[in-house]
């Protein structure tokens, strides 16, 4: 399965719940709660907003990488994971990202 389709997925399992929306972010698909941004494709990889010791912990794991939509600037409460990840991680992280974002 490609990102874009893993992506179809995330957003399908996602949108309905409450207050969730599509948008985009930087020129991106994306997924919001409350105004704010949780998930969105980026260059084939599906990148979550999380806490950043959870960041660090699922790079230093070898889960994912630091997201860097610029080279070099990287966004300290953002993941990004590459398709091989799998879909029911990429579903489960987006469930995280959205409580993360949500406040709860």
């Amino acid at each position: 399965m490609d990102a874009e389709e893993l992506f179809d997925e995330v957003a399908a399992s996602q949108l309905g719940e409450p207050d969730v929306s599509e948008a985009q972010m930087f020129g991106a698909p994306g997924l919001k709660t409350g105004g704010k941004f949780f998930v969105t494709l980026f260059r084939g990889e599906l990148s979550v907003k999380l806490p950043k010791e959870r960041v660090d912990e699922l790079v230093a794991s070898g889960v994912g990488s630091p997201f860097e939509p610029m080279e070099g600037r990287a966004m300290k409460e953002w993941l990004a994971l590459a398709p091989e990840a799998g879909a029911d991680r990429w579903k489960a992280l987006a469930v995280e990202a959205r409580a993360f974002v949500s406040g709860g």
